[in-house]
């Protein structure tokens, strides 16, 4: 079987002979100089046209242009090591939000002609980056292995499977075991969103493929920065050849400024705190409140953090969460586009930072909401 990534070397080899190939520097950058392996230089590279005054520390710690124009601050290395490690992969790039980085990432690794089958319930993000990408695009039913099977069967010079790791709306797993089964069997490259999973879900919180046991079976990982480790900015994980891609050709990374160094030491911060004592007090506020919603009536199909309760009618999840609202809870009706129309639903949340009385206080609301909208 020919190796399935040999079209990335192909790509990143005609863009040395181009003289197109980019790669990254570490600098720091201090006010109107930068130094670049410790030499010293005027930069005359910086976005930051007015150079308004300001404090030494946030100097230092800005980045107010394109890592490929105005240089790399270090602590992007230190935190794209951490985040390789984190998803047992070969490198990482960091992207100042989660969908730039899907939308960078998979428009880099997939072009015309190529094949990309998309779970139905897929972020918006990753529709849009499927469509920049120019490849075929086919939807398989929303975790129907058997429809993806199928239909992965057509042509493509390469092949992807993309997937949410935990869905963002309905809070279910991706059935990663047998995606993982299937894209082995059919040479096809499987690219996970796993901005829902990170932090949380796994052992040390490494994500949804490795609750699955398949972290070495996913070619790319796309993931957030802001869900599960409270921080700000995305992330892609992968083999050395894709990252070096998309450092050359993600539009999302190399046309837009890049995000601040003291959020990327924040990150760092946060991923080395004891993350294990949250992600526990987190599993039990989960168990409390499904528990909870199951007793009152509400049918539960999550065993994550993430629990809708579908009430079906737009206007009728509106005055479901005005009612919530109304009582001292604050939760989202979410309607269509972001859900097919009559499938609204509250999109409930759940979060570490709940205490046991908060939850209690919760449940109390959403029994009188159900006794309202629901037991007739």
């Amino acid at each position: 079987m020919k190796y399935k990534l040999n079209f990335i070397d192909v790509e990143l080899e005609k863009l040395k002979q181009n003289n197109l190939y980019r790669k990254l520097r570490y600098v720091k950058s201090h006010g109107a100089h930068i130094t670049i392996n410790q030499k010293k230089l005027l930069n005359l590279c910086s976005n930051d046209y007015l150079g308004i005054p300001t404090t030494k520390i946030q100097i230092n710690q800005l980045q107010s242009s394109s890592r490929l124009v105005s240089g790399n601050d270090e602590s992007y290395k230190k935190l794209e090591d951490v985040l390789s490690k984190h998803k047992s992969q070969e490198s990482s790039l960091i992207y100042p939000t989660g969908y730039m980085a899907n939308l960078g990432a998979i428009s880099s690794i997939a072009k015309k002609g190529d094949l990309i089958l998309s779970d139905e319930l897929n972020h918006a993000s990753i529709i849009e980056s499927c469509k920049l990408s120019d490849a075929r695009i086919i939807i398989y039913k929303h975790n129907d292995m058997e429809d993806l099977r199928k239909k992965l069967k057509q042509s493509g010079k390469s092949k992807f499977v993309i997937t949410e790791g935990v869905f963002s709306m309905d809070g279910d797993f991706a059935s990663l075991d047998q995606i993982t089964e299937i894209t082995e069997k059919l040479n096809a490259i499987t690219v996970v969103d796993d901005a829902h999973g990170d932090f949380v879900i796994g052992s040390d919180g490494k994500g949804t493929p490795n609750h699955f046991r398949v972290s070495k079976k996913i070619d790319m990982y796309v993931s957030s920065l802001s869900k599960g480790l409270g921080s700000f900015g995305g992330y892609i994980a992968s083999k050395n050849n894709i990252v070096d891609l998309c450092i050359n050709k993600s539009k999302s990374f190399i046309y837009t400024s890049a995000l601040p160094s003291f959020l990327v030491e924040y990150s760092l911060k946060r991923i080395k705190s004891n993350r294990e004592k949250q992600r526990k007090v987190l599993e039990n506020n989960v168990k409390r409140l499904s528990y909870g919603l199951k007793q009152i009536g509400y049918e539960v199909n999550s065993n994550t953090h993430i629990i809708p309760l579908i009430i079906g009618n737009e206007k009728a999840a509106i005055d479901f969460g005005e009612f919530l609202f109304s009582n001292g809870v604050f939760a989202q009706p979410i309607r269509y586009p972001t859900v097919p129309k009559n499938q609204a639903r509250l999109r409930i949340s759940v979060t570490a930072w709940l205490s046991h009385t908060d939850i209690e206080r919760t449940l109390e609301v959403l029994d009188k909401a159900y006794q309202r909208f629901m037991n007739k």
